[in-house]
């Protein structure tokens, strides 16, 4: 039996993950489908539109086995680190294949890209020449990549894909890779055919648009109710960045980066309008996203040295499947397996305090992450 590992956030839970998990199951119809899954914030330094414990009901109900969350200080961070925490959890979950989604669909290179980072010593000199000459640190790899190995990688699933073979390679190279296609363009504001981005599923909700093609009937229903507030978001950032003396206390805020947040936040008044002015050629906008969000969170620096690696395994839900493998495993898995709150999930308890802020449902949130257990697919 196969037992299979899926990195997502479901931001939301639409067609596409549904066709990735379909596929698995089509080819493996009697393996295990792990999926570790980021809770309140993305990887890009978005506020997730539903919360931890309907992206986990989503999950089992099409297809998934066993959901883990991925803690904050890995969820909201560059794609390596992102992969770290993943891979990591993935790795005590003794899966034997990672499956990802790609637009390139071409393993082959992908792999190569991998290597070239992880051993090509010339490859990292030139990433740091680029970055001395002023370019941005994507934008760095990437020329480095064209000089090393004549390869241009720049669709964001290929680059996140390169990162968790980058994270197999070390954790664990008996881990099989396997990609699927990906059927449309991550970055895509616009609804097409049945399987869309969720950034356009995302922005069609910003304008009361009707999504019920683009997703699950039950991500339809749920969405309904857990809406945030983006107006909400700003204006409690605003309070903290005006309030805060030296925000280059928090993990991202590098190079002086400070300066400019401080600068441009007062005459600014969504926070796509703030995050434009604050950008930079050094700066991306992803960056800066994911940078607020750790300011917001109070995400320091020191509390990031702390983090180095997942110290736990916090359980959002499972299968009767889901249940034997845990069983089978947890004797054998080196950190602890959670499936009620504890104090060292305290931070993320914080985290998701500011979250309920900035949604309908408010301290809704907050009673969830102490009295949730795992949610059971019957």
């Amino acid at each position: 039996m196969k037992v299979i590992g899926i990195i997502a956030e479901y931001n939301p839970f639409h067609n596409g993950h549904k066709y990735q998990i379909d596929k698995i199951k089509e080819k493996y119809p009697d393996s295990i489908i792990i999926v570790v899954m980021s809770g309140p914030f993305t990887q890009r330094g978005e506020i997730s539109i539903l919360s931890k414990w309907d992206k986990a009901t989503l999950a089992l109900e099409y297809g998934c086995d066993l959901v883990v969350e991925l803690p904050f200080s890995f969820a909201t961070q560059s794609s390596d680190i992102f992969a770290r925490g993943a891979v990591q959890i993935l790795n005590d979950l003794s899966i034997d294949t990672l499956v990802f989604g790609s637009e390139s669909n071409d393993l082959e290179k992908l792999t190569k890209v991998a290597c070239t980072q992880l051993y090509n010593e010339t490859y990292d000199l030139l990433v740091k020449n680029y970055l001395d000459l002023g370019y941005n640190y994507p934008t760095s790899m990437n020329k480095a990549l064209e000089d090393c190995i004549h390869i241009s990688i720049e669709e964001p699933n290929d680059l996140l894909g390169i990162s968790y073979i980058k994270e197999v390679f070390k954790q664990n190279k008996k881990i099989d890779i396997e990609i699927i296609k990906r059927t449309n363009s991550y970055h895509s504001k616009d609804l097409k055919n049945k399987i869309s981005s969720a950034t356009a599923i995302r922005e069609a909700l910003k304008k009361n648009k009707d999504i019920s093609k683009y997703v699950p009937k039950k991500t339809e229903q749920l969405l309904k109710h857990n809406i945030f507030d983006e107006k909400e978001y700003f204006k409690l950032l605003k309070y903290k960045i005006l309030s805060t003396p030296d925000l280059s206390i928090y993990v991202d805020v590098d190079e002086g980066i400070e300066y400019r947040l401080k600068r441009y936040i007062k005459n600014s008044y969504t926070l796509e309008d703030y995050i434009k002015k604050v950008k930079t050629k050094r700066y991306t906008y992803n960056k800066i996203q994911r940078t607020l969000v750790h300011v917001l969170c109070n995400y320091t620096k020191d509390k990031n040295e702390k983090n180095k690696k997942v110290n736990y395994l916090r359980i959002l839900g499972l299968s009767k499947n889901g249940r034997k493998h845990l069983n089978k495993i947890k004797k054998n898995t080196k950190i602890p397996i959670l499936s009620k709150y504890y104090p060292i999930l305290s931070y993320e308890m914080e985290v998701t305090s500011i979250y309920s802020l900035l949604t309908i449902k408010k301290n809704d949130f907050i009673d969830q992450e102490y009295k949730n257990h795992p949610i059971i697919k019957r």
